[in-house]
């Protein structure tokens, strides 16, 4: 009998979890702080040990003193917030060895440890997953009437009518974020909610390990994701941010070290550039696309409400752009895939690429209104062109504009989907 909580809403991640419980001795579940890694893995536990849990201090006391005694329980046994005592993942890996048993353990963690206590990888014996925020399938939003998958896999239905998603509700949508205990929130609520989450980051960026960091260029440097949110900004542009007002300069190594403390909670996922064909013509860029770790922290960086955001159109376009590609990561990753974005030397430029783990890949073009779809298509069937004309000998399988406001799901004449974001699912 499980530990599932009363309430729980499933996730895409449930089924990586059971197939990483069969295949490994010790499964590691991580993300951001509050996305639902405990909740995901009470759901296929039996037992549980909760160490940032205040009422439970007798488990970290203990695990500090006999660390071997709070693996004893049912299995899977879950250990919330491993990262506590950063000693736990040699003995989980150790007691792994010497069992040889799968699915002892479900590790949580919502920071990542500076090497500090862990001496092995745990490669072989501890699989790694991570977790992010809810998708608008999970938390639903979406009807889920259209499959990912299935756009790679076969021939979907050609037509699908649906609702029409008012410009007001995506916003409301990308305000909220995919926080699990925001959804059934009022959206000045949910805002007021990643205000706080925004704060509590500052404070454990400024000051965690390895070494103190200055709360003022913590701010600036979250503040520079959010103003520059689903763009190829430079890391000089990033520096030039936290140096707003030429106080002191911030050198490449301060940089990566302010990066390296916000990845290490999972505060930020850049978005990496996708390479078709290495051996063709085509010569790509290399620089990721800015993202804070759910499009909700970027809006409340910036203090944005759905009236600020009707007053500045374009940048609800970048929110939107980054919550649809959030669910399209999760989506793709569902089934082994990942998300990537494009842009070649010549300035062309394709918002979303998701690659399949049988090498197959997918364009995207994401677009809030159905007045830009003509053109996102037609950048789509352009790229394609070019690609083949310089010889890419791994085309791209699936073409689509995911949409905000259609009110339906297609397959045009020219072959471009297009797919309303409330009806995708993975």
């Amino acid at each position: 009998m499980t530990l599932t909580p009363d309430g729980y809403r499933p996730r895409l991640v449930d089924a990586k979890i059971g197939d990483y419980l069969r295949t490994f001795g010790a499964v590691c579940v991580e993300g951001p702080r509050f996305c639902g890694k405990t909740w995901a893995s009470m759901n296929q536990c039996n037992s549980a040990v909760f160490l940032a849990d205040p009422r439970d201090d007798n488990s970290a006391l203990l695990a500090r003193l006999d660390i071997r005694r709070i693996f004893d329980g049912d299995t899977p046994r879950l250990i919330d917030e491993w990262q506590e005592i950063p000693s736990i993942w040699d003995a989980t890996r150790s007691i792994v060895d010497e069992s040889r048993e799968r699915g002892r353990f479900i590790l949580t963690g919502s920071s990542t440890p500076v090497k500090k206590g862990i001496h092995h990888s745990g490669i072989g014996r501890i699989g790694t997953l991570q977790m992010r925020t809810m998708s608008l399938f999970e938390s639903g939003d979406s009807s889920g009437k259209v499959s990912l998958r299935s756009l790679f896999q076969s021939s979907p239905e050609n037509m699908i009518s649906l609702e029409r998603c008012e410009l007001q509700s995506l916003m409301e949508l990308t305000l909220r974020g995919g926080w699990p205990s925001n959804i059934d929130l009022k959206v000045e609520d949910a805002i007021s909610a990643s205000k706080v989450y925004l704060e509590m980051a500052v404070r454990d960026v400024s000051s965690g390990e390895p070494r103190s960091r200055s709360k003022k260029k913590v701010e600036m440097f979250i503040r520079s994701y959010a103003r520059n949110e689903s763009t190829l900004a430079t890391d000089t542009k990033i520096a030039k941010d936290m140096d707003e007002f030429g106080e002191s300069r911030i050198d490449g190594r301060t940089l990566d070290s302010y990066r390296g403390a916000m990845e290490r909670l999972f505060l930020i996922e850049d978005q990496p550039a996708f390479d078709p064909n290495y051996r063709s013509e085509v010569r790509v860029g290399k620089s990721p696309k800015r993202h804070l770790t759910d499009p909700a922290l970027s809006a409340a960086a910036m203090g944005m409400t759905t009236d600020k955001l009707m007053g500045d159109l374009n940048y609800f376009g970048l929110l939107f752009e980054a919550m649809c590609e959030r669910d399209l990561q999760i989506y793709a990753r569902a089934s082994g895939g990942n998300l990537y974005h494009y842009r070649d030397a010549s300035g062309r430029e394709i918002d979303a690429v998701v690659e399949m783990p049988d090498g197959k890949w997918g364009a995207f073009e994401i677009k809030l209104g159905s007045h830009q779809t003509d053109a996102a298509a037609e950048n789509l069937l352009s790229i394609r062109d070019y690609m083949d004309s310089k010889g890419v000998r791994r085309m791209p399988s699936v073409l689509g504009v995911v949409s905000g406001m259609e009110t339906s799901f297609y397959r045009r004449d020219d072959g471009v989907y297009v797919i309303p974001i409330t009806a995708l699912r993975d």
